[in-house]
């Protein structure tokens, strides 16, 4: 296989928006792609942005980003940047993605695309009329694990879907006196719903489809939390999510996701059930998938245990033994594997605007289900 890069030869050139969590995982992954993959012209890291010049120039320097600057539009005039990572909490997104497409850089937006549906929409139309790549940051999809899942189903390896349940769980807003925060605003979307749910139905569009029918709940744990600044101030969105789900394959589905569910620290579980079997998968177990096949002697049927190895691939591309395991970062390498694949005109695993639009149209469907208290059509 020739070297990904540019038709200039070079690396893809990059600039950064954001260096908190996830914008450090971008940066880790633009840093390890061509290392990892063998495959990739290095990309050439050439800015970054923050909300302060200070805090750019100290993060420019961590991250091996060659300039810095306190002005995020200021990487859309630079003729070396060619894509543009942004990496911002998720109101932000939409502005952001707009203007670096407007400006012709290629995008790789975290998810989820935006917390208004209207936003999201011209985020769409804006990548629709640049000619551009445009991927969000769905990078579970990108665990071998799922390839893997994909594979299984495609075969026909548990008969034909008849049920699927989705959950995701964590327990950063377990405590009543965790303190008020801007993810607990109103501007910040929906909750749980949209910060959590497109997570496992990213894996569900992945492995099985989409969503056609929806009957959304929504719940708050508590009313209210301490303000940093004294008192306690009212929760505006909901940490608790929960949707039936009617599949476009024709199953069924049930769907839960929580953030305030003590115990829990990233677990996302992926139940599919077949008319001949049955697969499971848990984020927290994060290089195995449980397969139930319906064969053999009833005494000795049950769930057995696939762990991750080089024959999963892109496992190889990191670890020549099995059982060793992937992480979270891994999966972002991949994705930037996939992101530079898709740029070069090659074919990639990645989920574009497209599929993150479908994504958007099931959660809104999920919060306007909740709204009129009836199932609700996922419309396209």
């Amino acid at each position: 296989m020739n070297a990904l890069a540019k038709s200039d030869g070079k690396g893809l050139g990059v600039g950064l928006i954001g260096t908190g969590y996830m914008g450090k995982c971008h940066a880790l992954a633009w840093n390890a792609v061509a290392s990892t993959f063998g495959d990739v012209i290095r990309p050439r890291l050439v800015a970054l942005a923050e909300a302060s010049a200070d805090l750019a120039r100290t993060k420019a320097m961590e991250l091996g980003f060659a300039t810095s600057t306190g002005d995020w539009r200021e990487l859309l005039a630079d003729p070396q940047i060619d894509v543009i990572s942004i990496t911002t909490p998720n109101r932000f997104h939409a502005e952001m993605a707009i203007a670096a497409l407007e400006a012709g850089k290629h995008v790789w937006c975290e998810k989820p695309m935006a917390t208004v549906f209207a936003d999201a929409q011209a985020m769409h139309a804006a990548w629709r009329g640049s000619g551009k790549v445009a991927v969000l940051g769905y990078n579970y999809i990108q665990n071998p694990a799922m390839r893997l899942i994909r594979k299984l189903i495609g075969e026909g390896a548990i008969g034909v879907v008849n049920h699927v349940r989705l959950e995701m769980d964590e327990d950063f807003m377990a405590d009543r006196q965790t303190p008020f925060a801007t993810r607990n605003e109103a501007s910040a979307g929906y909750g749980a719903l949209d910060d959590f749910a497109v997570h496992p139905l990213s894996l569900l569009r992945f492995v099985l489809g989409g969503v056609a029918e929806v009957f959304g709940e929504m719940a708050r744990p508590y009313a209210d939390r301490p303000h940093p600044d004294g008192g306690r101030r009212a929760i505006e969105n909901y940490d608790i999510a929960t949707a039936l789900l009617r599949l476009e394959s024709g199953a069924s589905g049930a769907l839960t996701v929580n953030r305030a569910a003590w115990g829990r620290k990233g677990r996302i579980q992926l139940q599919i059930f077949g008319d001949a079997g049955a697969i499971v998968f848990d984020q927290e177990r994060f290089n195995e998938v449980q397969l139930f096949r319906r064969e053999g002697n009833e005494e000795t049927q049950g769930f057995r245990t696939i762990l991750s190895a080089p024959v999963h691939k892109p496992y190889d591309r990191f670890i020549p033994a099995p059982g060793h395991g992937l992480g979270f970062n891994d999966l972002k390498v991949i994705e930037c594997r996939e992101l530079i694949a898709r740029i070069e005109g090659e074919k990639a695993s990645v989920f574009d605007f497209d599929d993150g639009l479908a994504i958007e149209r099931t959660i809104h469907a999920i919060a306007d289900s909740f709204a009129k208290g009836r199932w609700v059509e996922v419309k396209a």
